[in-house]
């Protein structure tokens, strides 16, 4: 039997074998010198500049810019990494329209702003193309030694400031790759040609920075040990926990969590031998369920159905990412809960939903009823932070690390940041701010 996306269940290679390079190559492609120029000339180099507020490392964009005019990559990197040691990544992931490029004061006069990320990609990119001398060197040795659990953004950032600054950094992480949501998290699409990796490459190329993969909190290595073998102790930890659909699911093949999806497409050898079903639903409304529609649709889905609860304003999924999924073939259906999975011999056949509508304010199901067929379901509710490995050595509130704006948790030896951290908006970006400031924190700490 012939594959492709009209064949019935769950198949890998779907597709001819070259159509999946073309399908997961870089989703944008990089500004060339003549364009990054021009669309720097663009920029007004506002003093007190808004986009610059608008982003949580505070980026001194402007400067950057300036210095891509002038034909200074170098310098421009300078300005970027120096703010944000992640910026060649967040350059790909942030959500510059919410963020830096809304509040450009081109919008105004123009309704278009500078394309900022598309700047700082091309800064940054073009000087680990040719890195040459390092940007920054470590400070003299403080002898004093932090452990680093979790090499997500905030981790990363941490052991990097850090180690700048003089310590002797342990970075711990449960997984074989450093990275979190950078590394198994994202759409092949927004990182290609192991990017990520070659970052932290850079990253750690400061030196003082020892790597322990494979190492997870509360299993190979437990908080109060670290508290008493360590001067101090950040807290990088991510979303382990998957949200529950909130319905019976019946033991079931073709029922799986996205972000478990998508870290599977990550790691693949090739992306034909990821099984995809004929008819896919997703259930959800953030940048998981469009990561996870999307490449179900590249890997040769024949249809791809995104399902929220409210309306589109409400999806946690930005208007560009809802726009993108649409522009590749999946269909977003708003007002609907599930109601039931419906499986036949030990399979999904597909979801039953009743609409919804918000009436005084309160969601509610109208009654009415539809049914969507599937081969394939993948949840994407939302992700929970398990602080079980913690054990009630931390304050916790809301199902997260409390701490102060410093990152300061509630034992005097502990700081924590990112995802794991109460408070926030679960952005790459912020989590790499929670790093860098933690780590200013940390050092003062160490050095009072």
């Amino acid at each position: 039997m012939q594959i492709d996306s009209s064949t019935p269940g769950v198949h890998p290679a779907r597709l001819p074998l070259n159509q999946y390079d073309h399908n997961f190559c870089d989703s944008h492609a990089s500004l060339n010198l003549a364009q990054a120029k021009i669309e720097a000339d663009r920029c007004y180099y506002c003093f007190d500049a808004p986009c610059q507020t608008a982003c949580p490392t505070g980026i001194d964009v402007p400067g950057f810019i300036r210095r891509i005019a002038d034909d200074n990559i170098r310098g421009s990197a300078d300005l970027i990494l120096s703010a944000n040691p992640l910026g060649g990544i967040c350059a790909r992931v942030c959500p510059t329209e919410v963020l830096c490029e809304q509040a450009c004061v081109r919008n105004t006069g123009e309704d278009k702003p500078v394309e900022i990320g598309l700047l700082q990609r091309y800064a940054t990119d073009k000087f680990f193309e040719m890195r040459g001398a390092p940007l920054f060197t470590r400070a003299a040795s403080t002898g004093r030694k932090v452990a680093v659990v979790g090499a997500g953004p905030a981790g990363l950032a941490c052991a990097h400031g850090l180690a700048r600054l003089g310590h002797d950094v342990v970075l711990m992480d449960a997984n074989p790759k450093l990275g979190g949501l950078n590394e198994y998290g994202l759409a092949t699409y927004k990182t290609t040609n192991g990017f990520a990796q070659k970052e932290i490459d850079w990253l750690l190329s400061i030196g003082g920075i020892e790597v322990r993969n494979n190492t997870r909190l509360g299993t190979n290595v437990q908080l109060d040990t670290l508290t008493r073998e360590f001067d101090a102790v950040f807290l990088g930890l991510g979303l382990a926990g998957v949200n529950a659909i909130g319905i019976e699911e019946p033991q079931a093949a073709g029922v799986r969590d996205a972000v478990e999806f998508i870290a599977e497409l990550r790691q693949a050898r090739a992306y034909s031998t990821v099984p995809v079903g004929r008819k896919v639903v997703v259930v959800g409304g953030g940048m998981t369920a469009v990561d996870a529609a999307v490449q179900s649709k590249k890997l040769g889905a024949q249809s791809v159905t995104i399902v929220y609860r409210r309306g589109s304003a409400d999806m946690s999924a930005s208007g560009y990412e809802q726009d993108w999924a649409q522009k590749n073939g999946v269909h977003i259906r708003h007002w609907a809960t599930p109601k039931a999975l419906l499986a036949e011999s030990g399979r999904i056949t597909g979801v039953q939903f009743g609409y919804t509508r918000v009436e005084g304010g309160k969601l509610l199901e109208t009654g009415e009823l539809f049914t969507l067929e599937a081969d394939i379901v993948l949840k994407a509710i939302g992700q929970s932070f398990v602080a079980q490995p913690l054990g009630s050595t931390l304050e916790l509130r809301q199902g997260r690390i409390v701490t102060d704006d410093e990152g300061r948790t509630s034992n005097a030896k502990v700081w924590a940041g990112g995802d794991c951290r109460l408070g926030g908006r679960d952005l790459t970006v912020e989590a790499v701010e929670h790093g860098k400031v933690a780590a200013q924190s940390i050092h003062a700490a160490l050095s009072a």
